[in-house]
């Protein structure tokens, strides 16, 4: 997957994505650090906290 499709789909989160990115941004839980569509290789994880090796 490439930086670019990560960064669309990015714009167009489902509502599900949403209300979660809003419960785990700016380190709302628990104060662990997520990213939203972060590339991974051929793949790209919804939400990822790499300080806990957790990924959605």
């Amino acid at each position: 997957m490439s930086i670019a499709r990560a960064r669309r789909l990015r714009q167009e989160m489902t509502e599900a994505e949403r209300r979660l990115w809003s419960v785990l941004r700016g380190r709302q839980l628990g104060g662990w650090k997520f990213r939203r569509q972060h590339p991974l290789g051929p793949y790209v994880l919804d939400f990822a906290c790499f300080e806990r090796h957790v990924a959605v």
